[in-house]
């Protein structure tokens, strides 16, 4: 029987977060072109608001709706957590 090559799961994550900050900074730069040198304002709250739902969503399914898990997950205080799925309306 063949075993599986163990994974390193914090190698794993890294790679992980480097796909989405390169997905971000991608994005971003697209906007900006976008703009075409248009003033614009109010962009860390555009961003933080189209990641954080997605986000929050993924997490509550993967921790099957149990808030405490995925505060746990998230590193999140609890009430913070519950405070932002009412913000998304995801309570």
């Amino acid at each position: 029987m063949q075993r599986k090559p163990r994974v390193d799961a914090k190698a794993e994550a890294s790679a992980r977060e480097n796909e989405l900050a390169s997905t971000v900074r991608k994005v971003m730069r697209q906007y900006f072109k976008d703009l075409d040198g248009e003033k614009c304002t109010g962009i860390y709250e555009m961003v933080v608001c189209a990641v954080e739902r997605p986000m929050l969503e993924v997490v509550m399914f993967q921790a099957q709706g149990n808030q405490t898990r995925a505060a746990q997950i998230l590193g999140l205080n609890r009430n913070t957590l519950r405070k932002k799925l009412q913000q998304h309306g995801l309570d």
